[in-house]
């Protein structure tokens, strides 16, 4: 390419706008359904109900300790299927381009996604590029569409819910949320946490077959507390936790210690909660425990007849988990 940095003609329908395209993008996204010559994809049929959902990423930094916002697309757009019962087919891919971004970086991002989809075994078939002026973005916006086929042996719904149904985490949360205010470097703070940012995909296969799984949902912005606030707000139910289950990093702890935040409200990009009927709990826990992304599973609490979030201290105490009103967090995704 003529240019080490993206400029406005890369965004103008002429010769560097396809360069860009073509070098770069299809490049590394080339597959045989993704066709330069047509503004829409044509795809095969699908072998059962689709299942589609749409999401945008506007993470900072670019790039962070266990990922980058190209791998963060892919997986997060996949999770959304995965939790919700399908198996990924396909994906779009909208890029938001800032005037100046050096085109360097634009590769590696561009890299790392193609190799997200590859892992996961999905194609991005369709795609549009828009470069916005310098100082109108953060370098790089991303913004996916996913499609999938419904899974028959995994339907995961919050009308199935149940008191006494248990809760379930497929592993340490706020992982994510602290690792990338680490690689800020905003408040002055350093360390070698890493984000738990993964395809779910595995998680979610490893419970075919269990009739108990009721909900799957991945606690991204909000975090576990997210998600417990939303099935009990749901369900009418109240939602009974152990705080001393439910698994949270020393490093996550002492940074939301100094920083005065709570790893219940930060996001995770590669852990899966499950609410589970109390006779398949105990299976569905030691098949998240037999693979790698899920050693550090853990069955975390229940649904009982009430409301709210209650956590059960490990003194014998109680306290109400407050869901989050403001925004006193830092946005990281």
């Amino acid at each position: 390419m003529e240019h080490d940095h993206i400029t406005l003609a890369h965004g103008n329908g002429g010769r560097f706008m396809r360069e860009l395209i073509d070098g770069l993008f299809v490049r590394h996204l080339g597959n045989p359904c993704l066709d330069t010559d047509r503004d829409a994809a044509l795809l095969p049929p699908l072998e059962g109900p689709p299942v589609m959902t749409t999401d945008g990423f506007t993470v900072h930094p670019l790039e962070f300790p266990g990922g980058d916002i190209g791998s963060l697309a892919v997986h997060g757009t996949l999770n959304d299927l995965a939790v919700a019962g399908a198996e990924p087919r396909w994906l779009s891919l909208n890029a938001f381009i800032e005037e100046g971004l050096e085109i360097a970086l634009l590769d590696r991002l561009v890299a790392s996604l193609a190799k997200a989809a590859r892992e996961a075994g999905v194609a991005v078939v369709t795609g549009d590029t828009k470069v916005v002026p310098r100082g109108q973005g953060a370098g790089l916006y991303l913004a996916t569409t996913g499609i999938g086929v419904k899974d028959p042996q995994l339907d995961p719904g919050m009308g199935r819910i149940r008191a006494g149904d248990r809760i379930l985490v497929s592993g340490p949360v706020g992982d994510h949320g602290t690792a990338v205010m680490l690689a800020r470097e905003d408040f002055g703070l350093r360390g070698d946490l890493r984000s738990d940012a993964a395809c779910v995909l595995p998680l979610t296969r490893a419970l075919r077959g269990l009739p108990g799984v009721r909900f799957l949902r991945d606690p991204t912005r909000g975090g576990l507390a997210a998600v417990l606030h939303e099935v009990a707000r749901a369900t009418g139910l109240g939602v009974a936790i152990q705080q001393a289950a439910v698994p949270v990093r020393e490093s996550v702890e002492a940074v939301c210690e100094i920083l005065g935040y709570d790893p219940w409200h930060l996001a995770c990009e590669g852990r899966v909660v499950a609410v589970v009927a109390p006779a398949e709990a105990e299976m569905a826990l030691a098949a998240w425990q037999a693979l790698p992304q899920g050693r550090e599973a853990a069955l975390i609490g229940e649904l009982r007849d009430g409301g709210g979030v209650v956590l059960h201290t490990p003194l014998g105490g109680q306290r109400i988990l407050e869901e989050l009103e403001d925004d006193p967090l830092p946005r990281i995704c």
